[in-house]
């Protein structure tokens, strides 16, 4: 049974209307593993709507997190926002809303292309609202049994200076510390460090509670039932196991059912964290994966175990192995190996897969048609000359187009070079052919415009001339490769060949032999 699965009838079983929550804090450029949580919050909730449960999925969004530094890629003057919530510094590009905004929003507007179901909410929010009143109230009287619980989970020392909640300073507009002692429902008192003494109004979203005691409200606030959340919140002595603690002794609440996930590592480059920076972010991942296939990398794996996303040829290959479950399917006749690969494809498509099996153009094959037209419309026509597809469904259209973005997009900045060609309007300048290569394209001239314009045909027909020539093999194919795209080597030439059309092969093949 699929890992999904099994995590959705637990929570079925002991909920009626099961909340699932995720959440992400946009502190700064959010890489490609942060999608795991989105999608594995998605995939559950896909699930446990399968056993006829109502269930909702909503996606925290940590905008009143504190800007703790200023990373590498801000200017000079963010330095004077550090300790502020980032949902009241300005937006580094002045388009959006806030900071908050601007590092997030792109990323939330490309999870929609995946079809991840939820509600977006944003914590400052929350706190303006007045909904964390409850909650900062019962942890700041029972802050003394905070700090046992922490010392007794982490097993670090008591620190009796422990906030579990910081307000925000009136003057300087960074979080501060408060005066205990002055506390009582709803003000307390503060002396910030920039020499400014208030009072703060916890009913009024002026101030938050630190982490430890702040993922426990949402539980408390929210009634969540299950939750995904990296490796390192679930480590012994880390925060999902103080949150326990605290939402049972501190809020009188109910923790949810845990589902850690291990990190995203980027190949060649390695383990990749929400805090640090990545050269592959969220967003490029998005667009250079067709959406059913990104879901499907991601589903494929349990949670537990880490996920090596390959940019390069990677991407490819992971397009190849989703189309082939995508068969598989189809065909209902499959491994016991393959059993949850296959079930990964259909929670890919947030079970709703299509009546029968799909026009499939592979990304490989996209590559090169790609690169020999600008357009959309010159891919279909290529791939409709050489017979690749036929009538095609809106769906279908639809699902074609998405994957050729996302081969143009992974072209410009992800593929490798050996990948990369442009056909050529004329025979390359510089290029020398020597009599026996000439001799060759002549021969091949002759066959080539006979040949049945099929990619297998077109095939057999270079290789039986180029081993008839002295050039050989490999020396027709670099020939051929030269006179067309400029380099030694490129796509297989059958198929590349046959996304052509036949009369300009063959004036080619003419002209270069003269």
């Amino acid at each position: 049974m699929h890992w999904a699965d099994v995590i959705a009838e637990d929570i079925a079983k002991n909920c009626e209307e099961p909340l699932i929550a995720t959440g992400i804090s946009p502190t700064g450029i959010i890489h490609v593993g942060s999608l795991r949580e989105a999608i594995t919050g998605e995939s559950v909730r896909s699930a446990v709507k399968g056993l006829g449960k109502n269930v909702r999925l909503i996606y925290l969004i940590d905008s009143y997190d504190p800007l703790r530094k200023r990373y590498d890629f801000l200017p000079k003057e963010f330095e004077q926002y550090v300790g502020m919530p980032i949902s009241n510094i300005p937006c580094p590009c002045g388009k959006h809303k806030n900071y908050a905004h601007h590092y997030v929003q792109p990323f939330l507007d490309a999870v929609d292309s995946l079809g991840v179901q939820c509600e977006i909410i944003w914590t400052h929010e929350l706190y303006e609202q007045g909904l964390f009143a409850e909650t900062i109230d019962m942890a700041m009287n029972k802050r003394e049994q905070v700090i046992k619980i922490l010392s007794e989970v982490t097993g670090k020392e008591e620190n009796p200076n422990y906030a579990p909640y910081t307000p925000i300073c009136s003057a300087c507009g960074r979080f501060t510390q408060p005066i205990f002692e002055t506390y009582e429902f709803p003000y307390i008192e503060y002396e910030c460090t920039c020499g400014n003494r208030g009072k703060d109004d916890i009913r009024e979203g002026k101030g938050k509670l630190t982490w430890r005691c702040e993922w426990p409200a949402k539980w408390k606030i929210f009634g969540t039932s299950a939750e995904p959340f990296g490796k390192d919140h679930a480590a012994a002595g880390g925060s999902y196991d103080t949150g326990v603690r605290i939402v049972k002794e501190i809020y009188d609440g109910v923790p949810p059912y845990p589902i850690p996930y291990e990190f995203v590592q980027l190949k060649g480059v390695g383990q990749m964290h929400k805090s640090l920076g990545s050269p592959v972010t969220g967003l490029d991942a998005i667009n250079m994966t067709p959406p059913e296939v990104l879901n499907y990398l991601f589903l494929r794996v349990n949670p537990s175990r880490a996920i090596d996303y390959d940019s390069g040829m990677g991407v490819l290959d992971m397009a190849d192995e989703y189309d082939r479950m995508e068969r598989l399917f189809f065909e209902g006749e499959y491994t016991e190996a393959e059993e949850d690969s296959v079930r990964a494809y259909e929670i890919a498509q947030h079970n709703r897969t299509p009546e029968k099996l799909p026009n499939q153009i592979s990304c490989r094959h996209l590559v090169n048609v790609a690169q020999m037209a600008p357009t959309f419309e010159g891919v279909l026509e290529i791939l409709k000359r050489n017979g690749n597809i036929s009538d095609m469904t809106p769906a279908e259209t639809k699902r074609l187009a998405r994957r050729v973005e996302c081969v143009r997009y992974w072209l410009n900045g992800f593929a490798p070079d050996i990948v990369k060609f442009s056909v050529c309007n004329t025979v390359p300048p510089g290029i020398e052919l020597s009599m026996a290569e000439k001799a060759f394209l002549q021969a091949l001239s002759v066959r080539l415009y006979d040949c049945i314009w099929d990619a297998e045909t077109i095939g057999a027909t270079i290789a039986d001339t180029a081993k008839e020539s002295p050039v050989g093999l490999k020396g027709g194919y670099s020939t051929l490769y030269r006179i067309l795209i400029g380099k030694k080597s490129g796509p297989r030439l059958g198929n590349f060949l046959a996304d052509m059309d036949k009369s300009f092969v063959v004036n080619r093949v003419v002209q270069a032999s003269n």
